[in-house]
C-alpha cells in the first residue's frame, strides 16, 4: 500500500511518507520530512523541511508546520492553525540557526486558528481551543483557551471535559474511562 497525493500537491525529494497517507490539493511537502502512516494532510498545507509527523496525524486546511516541529501519533491540527519557529523574526536577519523546537505529544488537538509560539511543547491529549495563542508549556490532558492561552480545565483521551470530584477522580462521559488528578497532574487509571 502506498500514499495518495492529489495532482496539485508538491512533494519534494527526500521525504519519507507512510502507507495510507493522503495529501490533498495545493499542499507542499518540503524536503526531508517524515510523515507516518494513515495521515491526512488537507488542502493548502505547508510542511517545512525536517518536520516529523507520527501515525494518524490529521491536518486540516491552510495549516503551516514549520521546521522544528514534531507531532506524535494521533495529533489533530485544526483549520488555519500555525506554528512559529523563531521567537524574534526579522526579515533582514537570518535566524535559521536559531529555530526552536516544539513537540506536540500523542493525541493532542489544536483548534482552528490557534497559534503555537515555538519552544513550548503540547502535552499528550491536551486540547488547545480555537484561536488560542500558546506562549508556554501545556501539560498532558490540559484544556487551554484564549490569548494568551490559559488553562481552563482537563480533557479525557476521548475529547470530553473532565469534572473531578473532591477526591480527585473523574469519569469520561464519552468513554467511561477513569482519571485521577493529583498534585496538578492528570493520569488515566488503568483497570
Amino acid at each position: 500500500m502506498a500514499y495518495f497525493a492529489h495532482d496539485t500537491a508538491v512533494i519534494d525529494d527526500g521525504c519519507d511518507i507512510g502507507d495510507g497517507t493522503k495529501i490533498w490539493h495545493f499542499s507542499h511537502i518540503m524536503p526531508n520530512c517524515t510523515i507516518g502512516e494513515s495521515c491526512n494532510i488537507g488542502q493548502n498545507v505547508v510542511v517545512s523541511p525536517g518536520v516529523i509527523l507520527g501515525k494518524n496525524v490529521k491536518i486540516q486546511n491552510n495549516v503551516s508546520i514549520y521546521t522544528g516541529v514534531t507531532c506524535e501519533d494521533d495529533v489533530f491540527l485544526g483549520p488555519s492553525m500555525v506554528f512559529t519557529n523563531v521567537t524574534n523574526p526579522r526579515s533582514a536577519v537570518n535566524r535559521k540557526e536559531e529555530y526552536s523546537e516544539t513537540v506536540v505529544r500523542k493525541g493532542a488537538s489544536i483548534g482552528a486558528n490557534a497559534t503555537i509560539i515555538c519552544g513550548h511543547d503540547i502535552g499528550k491529549f491536551a486540547f488547545i481551543g480555537a484561536g488560542a495563542v500558546v506562549t508556554k508549556e501545556v501539560p498532558d490532558y490540559a484544556l487551554v483557551v484564549g490569548n494568551p492561552a490559559r488553562q481552563m480545565g482537563w480533557m479525557s483521551e476521548y475529547g470530553e471535559r473532565l469534572d473531578f470530584d473532591a477526591s480527585g477522580y473523574a469519569t469520561c462521559i464519552g468513554s467511561g474511562e477513569k482519571y485521577l488528578l493529583e498534585e496538578g497532574t492528570v493520569k488515566k487509571i488503568k483497570e
